[in-house]
């Protein structure tokens, strides 16, 4: 039997082959491709982690892409963003929203309810740029006083009792460590949606999830063993959906 086809994103902010190879030594049949049609009809859809999130989302507002996730989404094709692609999946973000020079969207929420993907407004004294909304959240940088940010390296993954019960962390160890690298993360999300959580400079959502969309802090592809893991389960829960 041939394996669904799964879709990686690319939203032309850097090199996507690493996450394509991990799928596809995760036993996936994996394609990178910036077209909206083949997002919108994919098995799966992968949102990998480049860039910052005013350029990506603007990317993919302009080109389609966010209308081709958020159809993927809602037709049932399981999702998983990965670093970058986890913190999209929120309703606003302030990493790289220009000062000037862009126009401001009217807004009825802090949050940007009723604004599309990639639209800037302001809220609480701060210039945001509307995400994808699928889960309510907002992204922001790490506080740098006490510890280094960027935060790289190998940090421990707390899996909550949603995650423990998940099939995307079938077979996964409470407390393995997993490779991060970024300084902007997801705060104030609903607590129904944690899987996993990670503390540094403060406790931030490593993993979310609400039906089949998923979304990683850190990056399996780079997780050795345990992001393998991750990423096979993902694989069976794409395979899964199409039975």
């Amino acid at each position: 039997m041939t394996a669904r086809k799964i879709i990686v994103v690319d939203y032309h902010k850097g090199n996507l082959s690493s996450v394509a190879r991990g799928l596809v030594r995760a036993g996936a049949t994996a394609e990178i491709s910036d077209d909206p049609a083949e997002i919108r009809n994919a098995a799966g859809v992968v949102l990998p982690g480049v860039g910052a999130f005013y350029d990506a989302i603007a990317f993919m507002h302009e080109s389609g892409q966010d209308a081709a996730v958020l159809h993927a989404i809602a037709h049932g094709a399981p999702f998983l963003g990965i670093c970058l692609g986890l913190q999209l999946l929120f309703e606003r973000g302030d990493e790289g929203v220009p000062a000037s020079g862009v126009d401001l969207c009217g807004t009825p929420s802090a949050r940007g309810t009723g604004l599309a993907p990639g639209d800037v407004f302001e809220a609480e004294g701060v210039r945001w740029v509307r995400g994808l909304g699928v889960l309510s959240g907002s992204c922001t940088r790490l506080d740098g006083s006490r510890l280094k940010v960027p935060h790289v390296g190998w940090d421990q993954v707390h899996l909550t009792d949603a995650g423990k019960a998940s099939p995307l962390f079938t077979g996964f160890p409470e407390g393995a460590n997993m490779y991060f690298t970024h300084s902007y993360a997801a705060c104030d999300a609903d607590p129904s949606d944690l899987l996993a959580v990670t503390h540094y400079t403060r406790s931030f959502p490593a993993v979310v999830g609400r039906e089949r969309v998923f979304g990683c802090q850190f990056h399996p592809e780079k997780s050795s063993a345990r992001g393998l893991d991750v990423l096979r389960n993902f694989v069976q829960i794409v395979e899964e959906a199409g039975a």
